[in-house]
């Protein structure tokens, strides 16, 4: 299992928590965002998705990843 921490720009409440983790749970990735770091905290098997595949989906939430 691969883990890794995205930075992500544009998160400010709670509702922007459940956007991302419920995004990245629809493609079967484990995340836990912290509001106060602006990050995301990702686990993932690299074999069923790709990074950009979970950056994509953070994304379309309208969230900015760096």
């Amino acid at each position: 299992m691969k883990q890794t921490i995205l930075q992500v720009e544009g998160m400010s409440c709670g509702h922007c928590v459940g956007s991302i983790e419920g995004a990245l749970k629809e493609i079967g990735v484990q995340g836990k965002v912290d509001l106060a770091s602006k990050s995301v905290s990702i686990q993932y098997e690299e074999t069923s998705v790709t990074l950009a595949s979970i950056k994509d989906a953070i994304e379309a939430q309208g969230y900015d990843v760096k």
